[in-house]
């Protein structure tokens, strides 16, 4: 099963159970993905029977809610500051080369970089045998709610970014119960968006390159993730795709499980702090920009995976300057 959130034409939020490519079915009873987790949370139940037991009669133009602008991100929070946007990178079979040779010093060619080493751990280490913890990611933090750009909207970019390139990537979608427990609601395709070119200057220079806008959705995929999820990411100039090309995910193409990933994010204590929202990035090995690709102002980016239904696009747009002004009282 599939959720969207939308808008109805009067600016109410809903959610939906994506019927077929051109059908929606509301829910009725609930507004939020996030209200549904929930009340299934509650009662100790899963998204799936939750939604079940408010799918109601009324169907709407799934083309026409898109071709509106009326689809949301498929997680929300009334309160930006408490959905936290994070991610992991370099856990893809195949993932390290590209970010390799971005870190290379030149001075010598067989001197191995640190995110080559990194990936070689996360091979060696990533998959620990039940009972085990297994050897700690990359992290990353990219901002809180706030930045996530709706589906078929605008992707941000600040005017000092040296880059701005999608990642295609499967972001898990958590809620945190009231005992501080995480919770997976699902999965939704993500466009970690971010800027290459400030990284690739300097690895140290990583956390600034991430504070970026990403996008995901529109779908929330329920239940649980296969082992091997196929896509293709592109990237449109003037109406025409100038590149594309595929991706895999999914633990088996990747060099740590799922399962390990979300140890290393939420054995801090501050990701579990009741109420709030979680969305993390599980990292890719597929990027324009290791091709030679430089995106500008007005590029659209689609990622799609049949798994996850509709396409994810967004477009580049470059911000205007924002002056920085720091007040002493």
């Amino acid at each position: 099963m599939r959720l969207v959130q939308y808008k109805d034409t009067a600016g109410a939020q809903h959610v939906a159970v994506v019927e077929d490519q051109d059908t929606l079915i509301a829910l009725g009873g609930v507004s939020t993905t996030r209200e549904l987790a929930g009340i299934a949370i509650g009662q100790g139940i899963t998204m799936i029977e939750a939604a079940k037991a408010r799918i109601g009669e009324e169907r709407l133009d799934y083309n026409a809610v898109a071709a509106e602008g009326r689809l949301l991100a498929p997680i929300t929070h009334a309160d930006p500051a408490h959905f936290l946007v994070t991610g992991t990178g370099l856990t893809h079979l195949g993932s390290a080369s590209a970010r390799a040779n971005m870190h290379t010093s030149g001075t010598k060619a067989a001197d191995e970089t640190d995110s080559m080493k990194m990936f070689r751990m996360g091979v060696e280490g990533g998959k620990p045998k039940a009972g085990e913890t297994g050897v700690q990611p990359e992290w990353f933090y990219k901002g809180d709610g706030s930045i996530v750009a709706t589906p078929g909207g605008d992707m941000p970019s600040p005017s000092f970014a040296l880059d701005g390139s999608e990642e295609p990537e499967i972001a898990a979608i958590y809620v945190i119960d009231q005992d501080g427990n995480p919770v997976r609601i699902g999965f939704a395709i993500g466009n970690e968006f971010s800027d290459h070119v400030t990284e690739r200057q300097n690895y140290l220079y990583l956390a600034h390159s991430k504070l970026r806008a990403c996008s995901m959705g529109p779908e929330l995929l329920l239940g649980d993730l296969p082992s091997h999820v196929e896509g293709t990411s592109r990237l449109y100039r003037d109406g025409k795709v100038i590149w594309e090309k595929p991706f895999l995910s999914g633990e088996d193409n990747m060099s740590h499980t799922l399962a390990n990933l979300e140890y290393h994010h939420f054995k801090y204590d501050l990701f579990c702090r009741p109420g709030d929202v979680h969305a993390h990035f599980f990292g890719t090995a597929t990027l324009s920009f290791a091709d030679g690709i430089k995106t500008r102002d007005g590029d659209e980016f689609e990622i799609e995976s049949p798994l996850f239904g509709r396409a994810l696009r967004n477009r580049l747009k470059t911000q205007a300057e924002r002056k920085v002004v720091v007040k002493t009282i």
